[in-house]
């Protein structure tokens, strides 16, 4: 598979000036940026800087960030699945993982989220690969959002199906772990049916045991 990235870049109007929503950006642009200290859901700051950086040198990984002048203040990312997880055992070379996506607490009123989605989109990007998302809740800030469990997965819902990703069904134990948690899934139009079945496969894996 062919990773066509096609660097897109938008300015929106922020509380402090404007807000540049842009990539896939390439590693050593990252590196010329700060990530703005309230990204922290995931590891401290400094180390997810070092992730992002990484997960833009690889071949299939894409960041697209929000910045406020050099701070970035919002990002998503694009990968192939953890080695260790589930979802690779396929060995697809068209399923990438929708990683994370995170906006620092005062920009979350801004769109940031859904504007992040549309870019990576952009232009057929992706059109030729299956994304998905795991949504598990212990990774909200149910705190932060002042939101309870189930108005935090409907927002997620919301804001995935915003670029056209939709609920899967699966099997997978951790994904059924709790009844928030949810797969979301975008097959890009330009997909094989093989890929599809293959997907369907990994995705119901105690189905196909027997």
């Amino acid at each position: 598979m062919e990773h066509h990235k096609r660097y897109c870049s938008h300015t929106l109007a922020g509380k402090n000036g404007p807000i540049h929503v842009e990539g896939p950006v390439p590693p050593e642009q990252l590196r010329r940026y700060r990530l703005h200290p309230k990204l922290d859901a995931f590891r401290r700051p400094d180390e997810q800087h070092a992730a992002l950086i990484e997960i833009a040198g690889l071949p299939e990984g894409r960041i697209i960030v929000a910045r406020e002048g050099e701070t970035i203040v919002g990002y998503v990312t694009f990968h192939y699945p953890d080695e260790l997880e589930t979802w690779s055992q396929g060995g697809m070379d068209d399923l990438i993982e929708l990683g994370a996506i995170e906006v620092a607490d005062e920009y979350r009123s801004l769109g940031l989220g859904k504007a992040l989605l549309a870019t990576a989109f952009e232009d057929g990007q992706l059109d030729n690969a299956i994304v998905y998302t795991t949504e598990y809740y212990w990774h909200w800030d149910l705190e932060g959002s002042k939101l309870n469990v189930w108005e935090y997965r409907a927002m997620m819902e919301k804001l995935m199906k915003s670029v056209g990703m939709v609920w899967f069904a699966t099997d997978d134990p951790e994904i059924c772990a709790h009844p928030a948690n949810c797969l979301m899934v975008r097959v890009g139009k330009d997909v094989p049916l093989s890929s599809v079945e293959k997907f369907d496969r990994i995705r119901f894996r105690q189905r196909f045991m027997y």
